[in-house]
């Protein structure tokens, strides 16, 4: 599965081991599940670190929608120079709030976010105010309209402003194994409600026809593994694996979660994409 896996690009004097120590010695100061946040750091400790690479050098306004619980805020906080502001959205109307992480020395990081929701209202920031947005892991979430979510970000980066997005991969080989052998693909019911659930997830070529359609310009996009690939135990990967990288454009699709980097450039089409959206009253016309 290494074809699947590109390099790590780590900061300069960094190693994974001092990348996760540092993620790792911080914890919230409230009563947040410890068990659950570390587990969740060892499961996608790869992605935070690819995430990072994306974002530019530089300084201004940078908001990261859906930070909790700030692993890639605090690679941030560490190797960026960026006025760093949140978002999240934890259920409710619109509202402040701040959440803390602390480490056994004492040191603290603080977070204060607002609690709202990109794809049902306008975000409590001017227009053309950042400089970069993060969306990553929040795509997949939403159960209304991506459209919306990206025109709203779209409106409040600068000309020329980048967007970061990262989402799980529909295509990413552990599925294509799971339908092979009969599985289902689906995200389960989540506790923690609908936005805790993966609602739609993507292929390359859907994001980079949405994003383009939403007036961005793809600077790069990429899928790789971040976990542990468990495509051989639902269906033998070497049957399968060949096949598949023979047809074009597939080789470099296949990893489990996608990144893009794109920049507010280009024209925007405000009609719903047919191949995403359905009967809707703008459609029946």
């Amino acid at each position: 599965m290494d074809k699947l896996s590109l390099p790590l690009p780590l900061p300069d004097g960094e190693t994974e081991e001092s990348l996760f120590d540092y993620l790792k010695s911080y914890h919230f100061t409230d009563s947040s599940d410890k068990n659950e946040v570390i587990n969740y750091l060892k499961n996608d400790f790869k992605r935070f670190v690819y995430t990072l690479s994306l974002v530019p050098q530089g300084s201004g306004n940078l908001l990261e929608i859906g930070g909790n619980p700030y692993f890639t805020s605090m690679l941030l906080h560490k190797f960026r120079n960026y006025d760093l502001k949140y978002t999240n959205y934890f259920g409710g109307e619109l509202h402040t709030q701040i959440q803390q992480k602390v480490n056994d020395e004492g040191e603290l990081i603080s977070f204060p976010y607002w609690n709202h929701n990109v794809e049902e209202s306008d975000l409590p920031f001017d227009d053309e105010y950042f400089d970069v947005v993060l969306c990553c892991e929040v795509i997949e979430h939403f159960v209304k309209s991506p459209l919306y979510a990206l025109m709203n970000i779209r409106k409040h980066l600068k000309e020329n402003g980048t967007l970061i997005l990262t989402t799980p991969n529909v295509a990413r080989l552990e599925n294509i194994a799971k339908m092979i052998s009969g599985g289902n693909i689906y995200d389960p019911y989540s506790g923690y409600g609908i936005y805790g659930r993966h609602n739609r997830e993507y292929n390359k070529h859907e994001l980079y026809t949405l994003l383009t359609h939403c007036g961005f310009k793809i600077e790069s996009i990429f899928s790789s593994d971040v976990h542990n690939n468990a495509s051989d135990s639902f269906y033998p990967v070497d049957k399968i694996l060949n096949l598949i990288t023979d047809i074009p454009h597939r080789e470099l699709d296949l990893g489990q979660y996608i990144f893009v980097k794109a920049t507010k450039s280009g024209e925007v089409d405000k009609r719903l994409p047919e191949w995403l959206y359905r009967s809707f009253e703008e459609q029946k016309g």
